[in-house]
C-alpha cells in the first residue's frame, strides 16, 4: 500500500464525489487531511482503511453521528478496541433485524407476484379480450 493518495484516487476507489469526501472530512469522520508540499490535499494509507469501513457502515445506514463516534475511537488508539467492538456488534444486530424484515417484505412481494401470475394464467383468451 502506498503512503499517500490524492482526493481523486480516493473518490474513484470508493465511488464518491469529491464533495462527499470533503463532507466526510468536515463531519469529523476523517482526521485533518495532510497537505503535500504544493498544498494539495492527500490521504494517508490509514485514512483509506478507515474510509473503507466508514463506507461500509454508511452503506448499511449507520447515522453520521455514530460514524463520527466510531472514527474518533479508531483515532484514539488500540485501547478503544472493546468500545469499537461494541459499536460494530450493535450495528450488526440492527443490520440483521433489517435484513430479516426485508426478507419478510420480499416474501410478501413474491406471494403477490405469484398470485397475479396465477390470475393471469387462469384467464382465457376471450376474457383477456373483454378486459382490454
Amino acid at each position: 500500500m502506498r503512503d499517500y493518495y490524492t482526493p481523486g484516487e480516493i473518490a474513484e476507489r470508493f465511488d464518491l464525489t469529491l464533495d462527499t469526501l470533503r463532507y466526510y472530512e468536515k463531519a469529523g469522520l476523517l482526521r485533518r487531511v495532510d497537505r503535500s508540499p504544493n498544498g494539495h490535499r492527500r490521504y494517508r494509507a490509514d485514512d483509506v482503511e478507515l474510509l473503507n469501513m466508514i463506507r461500509c457502515l454508511r452503506d448499511t445506514d449507520m447515522p453520521i453521528a455514530r460514524l463520527r463516534d466510531f472514527a474518533e475511537l479508531v483515532r484514539e488508539g488500540d485501547h478503544t478496541i472493546p468500545s469499537r467492538l461494541d459499536v460494530l456488534q450493535s450495528h450488526q444486530r440492527r443490520l440483521d433485524e433489517r435484513i430479516a424484515e426485508m426478507r419478510r417484505c420480499q416474501a410478501a412481494i413474491q406471494h403477490k407476484i405469484d398470485y397475479y401470475l396465477g390470475v393471469l394464467a387462469e384467464r382465457t383468451p376471450e376474457k383477456v379480450k373483454e378486459t382490454s
